[in-house]
């Protein structure tokens, strides 16, 4: 780590409130929780396919109006879908997706390898390291997500300049790194790993595609473009959503927020659930399906602080500008 970074916890002005209280689960809750773990592959499997028509659709609304207007909407509506497929290879990343034999290399063909930044296997090195060190200096996430970028409360004028980082295609390049393999990570080598002959077969496919059906510039806009500038911005606020950084040795409870998304904010940035991280990280077993089950069981049990849940995304933004 970086000078700066052996200095985390000055970068910390606040701690957020334990949406979780302290308290352990009964033996039923506990039981409960168990049979709701494990693959969820129908789930999964239409949530991919939901994605990628929707994906479909957006971009054949922008062929069809080709108006700036219509294009911009687009590309923003696009990053939120191609987050949603880094979501669901998340979700792969903890064999909750496709757990067969070549489960990671059929994730890899219709997630991974379209995002292009990383695979199944480098992905599962690099996350499965952050939950079993969990924020120490051998969790890739904490050491990567140190320092004033990930500070709160943040001024506007701040938060604007990362923003508009996002979306020049800057931090690409920040992201390809972060999501690629350290090399103390192969405790977490999968069984049955793509062989890379795949991704390239995957590629050159798609490139005799796009040239037989000459649609390159189609590609380039709608897909390579906001790759590098609205999922960017996504996937930082999925990041931003996730943990508060800087807190070295913090337990989950008190750096993972809570938040309950307003229904059209379900419908405009979907994300799976990941807002109720804080249910992942104490049971990484269960699908992002059954989170929501997950936290139903935690408030019968009295084990949820309601005065903590951060209703809606806005509610969230407010309290990293320090505005609540």
């Amino acid at each position: 780590m970086s000078s700066s970074s052996n200095k985390l916890c000055s970068f910390v002005t606040y701690t957020l409130r334990p949406s979780l209280q302290a308290g352990g689960l009964s033996t039923r809750a506990k039981q409960e929780i168990l049979s709701l773990s494990g693959d969820r592959p129908i789930r999964f499997i239409a949530e991919l396919i939901l994605n990628w028509i929707v994906i479909a659709f957006i971009i054949s609304i922008g062929v069809y109006f080709s108006n700036l207007f219509v294009t911009v909407v687009c590309i923003l509506l696009m990053g939120t879908r191609q987050m949603v497929l880094g979501l669901l290879l998340h979700e792969q990343v903890h064999r909750l997706g496709l757990r067969n034999k070549y489960g990671d290399w059929i994730v890899n063909l219709l997630v991974a390898y379209p995002i292009v930044v990383t695979t199944v296997e480098d992905y599962a090195k690099v996350h499965l390291m952050h939950h079993k060190y969990f924020f120490t200096k051998q969790d890739p996430d904490f050491v990567r997500k140190s320092g004033d970028e990930w500070t709160f409360p943040m001024s506007i004028g701040a938060m604007v300049a990362i923003v508009l980082r996002d979306l020049s295609g800057i931090n690409t390049i920040k992201l390809i790194r972060g999501k690629t393999a350290p090399k103390n990570a192969d405790e977490f080598q999968r069984k049955n790993p793509s062989p890379s002959w795949l991704r390239w077969v995957f590629y050159s496919i798609i490139a005799v595609i796009l040239t037989i059906a000459e649609g390159w510039t189609v590609f380039l806009i709608y897909w390579i473009l906001p790759l590098l500038t609205s999922t960017q911005l996504c996937i930082r606020w999925i990041a931003v959503s996730e943990h508060q950084y800087n807190i070295e040795n913090a337990n989950s409870r008190d750096v993972t927020p809570l938040i309950f998304l307003k229904w059209w904010q379900k419908i405009l940035m979907p994300d799976l659930n990941f807002s109720m991280h804080i249910y992942h990280h104490e049971h990484p077993g269960v699908s992002f399906s059954n989170l929501p089950k997950v936290h139903a069981i935690y408030q019968r049990e009295g084990l949820v602080d309601e005065s903590s849940i951060f209703r809606g995304q806005g509610a969230y933004l407010r309290y990293l500008l320090g505005r609540n």
